[in-house]
């Protein structure tokens, strides 16, 4: 097993088996791209003009100085590959061009607790598949029973929408809860109002890296190569507002209003030894969609809700990125089957992600079975969709022998809604 000359716990999100991409921005400096390392962030803009990624493919070209991923992702993944190693060799405990240089060093690293986090990537186009068969079940099940839970194309087709990339935020960005239109059903007319039936959905992100020339589609076998890494995401959805304007054409205003992703990108390198088999696909998939290696990653899973003015955190889900159906590679390569181009920066994501366990559900509408079957969190609340002030915080990782491949985490609070008199103008009366 490899070790790196900074200190790394056993349980760190962060080793040097992992090594994700991140975009920092240091106390009065400009944003870079980094690595994290342990409890700290390794500036690649400074081991760049040091010289120190000669040979790599990425050196002299200024990406490492960019403020965002997406200079670096255009490279593609014979550059990604040979950036990694040079990092993983300069990072290892016995290699000295690093360890021993202590003024390279204070120039290089930065403790994450003094780097502010930036949006990994200038996102162009955002994709959102539905690509968990437990997920699709049960959603089916409650809108249309069991008999016909899951559509008659959903096991050969990887289905998806185009969601709105203006709205993904990072880590740590408030959520507003948003207002629209719903149709309860006691009433004749629909009304307009906040959400009452706020969810989170659970879903894995990743970004595209060269992407495809119009009319050119991306082999599934080849799919992978387009991938530059993973993010952990949480797709915010209104479900109230999604069951009355999702006819005929699908989600819209209960799905832009937020997209939580994570601050660092993981490659695929570093996931690469938690690859596993996925679900058996009956019935097989066209020729297409025909995946020759296996196209599953051993990615734990885990929610967690935190009340407002409550310290202690309930764990709401655990679950794992292994039950996906569809895999990325086959998503990727149903997205493009068309000739659709897809370009650096773009993100796809799975679609809430659920396992055969109630404790596996990737959102409220599948825990609490549609509001009708209440959480109860350590504090004795009960929760049937997020509240106000709630904090949502998602967390992964790939365990390995005395390792572990983490993702960090995505986390949101909800802020209450505007009022109808803030959005159109109208001066409150105070009485």
């Amino acid at each position: 097993m490899r070790y790196s000359f900074i200190d790394t716990k056993q349980d760190s999100d962060f080793p040097i088996q992992n090594l994700p991409y991140g975009i920092v921005q240091p106390s009065g400096r400009s944003p870079r791209v980094a690595i994290a390392i342990g409890d700290y962030v390794l500036d690649l803009s400074v081991l760049d003009k040091a010289g120190l990624l000669n040979g790599t493919g990425a050196e002299g070209k200024n990406i490492f100085n960019a403020s965002s991923l997406n200079p670096f992702m255009e490279l593609g993944r014979p550059v990604w590959k040979r950036v990694r190693e040079r990092l993983q060799d300069l990072l290892d405990q016995e290699t000295a061009d690093l360890r021993d240089n202590e003024e390279l060093r204070l120039k290089a690293f930065y403790p994450q607790s003094e780097v502010q986090m930036m949006l990994p990537v200038q996102i162009g186009d955002y994709t959102d598949f539905y690509a968990s068969k437990e997920h699709a079940t049960n959603v089916g099940t409650m809108f249309r029973g069991k008999d016909n839970a899951l559509m008659p194309n959903w096991k050969h087709v990887p289905i998806g929408y185009h969601g709105r990339a203006s709205s993904i935020v990072l880590s740590g960005t408030n959520v507003r809860r948003p207002l629209g239109q719903t149709k309860p059903v006691n009433v004749d007319a629909p009304v307009f109002g906040p959400t009452a039936q706020l969810d989170f959905e659970l879903e894995m992100g990743w970004f595209i890296g060269p992407g495809n020339q119009l009319g050119q589609p991306i082999p599934v076998d080849k799919a992978e190569d387009q991938v530059f890494g993973m993010v952990l995401v949480n797709d915010w959805s209104a479900r109230d507002i999604q069951s009355w304007e999702y006819q005929p054409l699908g989600p819209f205003l209960a799905k832009n209003f937020a997209t939580s992703i994570s601050p660092w990108v993981v490659s695929l390198e570093a996931l690469e030894p938690f690859r596993q088999t996925g679900p058996a696909q009956d019935p097989e998939p066209l020729p297409y969609l025909q995946q020759t290696e296996n196209g599953a990653f051993n990615i734990n899973l885990e929610v967690y809700l935190k009340p407002e003015n409550d310290q202690e955190e309930t764990q709401i889900t655990k679950t794992n990125f292994n039950y996906m159906y569809w895999s990325v590679a086959q998503q990727v390569a149903h997205h493009t089957i068309t000739g659709c181009n897809i370009r650096p920066g773009d993100m796809h994501a799975s679609g809430t992600i659920s396992g055969s366990e109630r404790s596996e559900r990737g959102s409220m509408l599948e825990l609490t079975w549609r509001g009708t079957e209440p959480l109860v969190l350590k504090n004795g609340e009960q929760r049937t969709w997020i509240e106000d002030g709630d904090e949502l915080i998602i967390r992964g990782y790939c365990q390995g022998d005395g390792y572990r491949i983490g993702f960090g985490e995505v986390k949101g609070t909800v802020l209450p809604a505007l009022s109808e008199a803030d959005i159109l103008g109208v001066e409150k009366i105070t009485k």
